[in-house]
């Protein structure tokens, strides 16, 4: 399955500018599910803030919508779908609050994020509620995963729990594989 990074088009005149940042046809278009039913914010105040690497299992796995609406993000996602030609694979991309991108994840990639501007805020919606019997994760800094983050590890800000989050090689993935490799496509 493809990961899509999708930049919505700006309209701007000398007030500013304005956006549709969600807009159903548009993924309804792509044959791409939403399904959209939460919409999630953070703010992280200190550059090397580390969210993730999160997902939710099924039942209760989770299709995500990422944009940054303040500062700066170094965006991951992981494909963790069981018998995948790309199990493990990375796709990063930059989400900044300047040009609007997001990034589009389906079930069965882990998520997180790094900031690289203070004060940086994100926004996403969900497919399906927070369920914490079903909330997972994969360590951020696994070396087998080769993430090239932005800011050394050492240096970066991390929950206890995301710090011990298990390595890849550690986790049994409860997601199958639905037959198309991870791709990233920019819209």
């Amino acid at each position: 399955m493809a990961v899509f990074l999708f930049t919505p088009r700006r309209h701007s005149d000398e007030r500013g500018w304005f956006s549709e940042v969600y807009k159903e046809t548009t993924w309804l278009n792509l044959d791409l599910p939403t399904g959209f039913i939460q919409d999630n914010q953070s703010l992280s105040h200190k550059v090397g803030t580390v969210r993730g690497l999160h997902f939710q299992v099924p039942p209760r796995g989770q299709i995500k919508l990422v944009r940054c609406v303040r500062g700066r993000l170094f965006d991951v996602a992981v494909d963790v779908r069981r018998g995948s030609p790309t199990y493990g694979a990375i796709v990063c991309a930059e989400l900044t609050e300047e040009r609007g991108e997001q990034l589009y994840l389906p079930i069965g990639f882990a998520h997180g994020f790094m900031t690289l501007e203070p004060g940086s805020e994100v926004a996403y919606k969900v497919s399906d509620y927070y369920a914490p019997d079903c909330d997972g994760g994969i360590c951020w800094s696994d070396p087998d995963l080769r993430i090239p983050w932005p800011i050394a590890p050492g240096q970066a800000l991390v929950s206890p729990k995301d710090a011990t989050l298990p390595l890849l090689k550690d986790f049994e993935s409860p997601f199958a594989y639905d037959g198309r490799p991870l791709e990233l496509i920019r819209i």
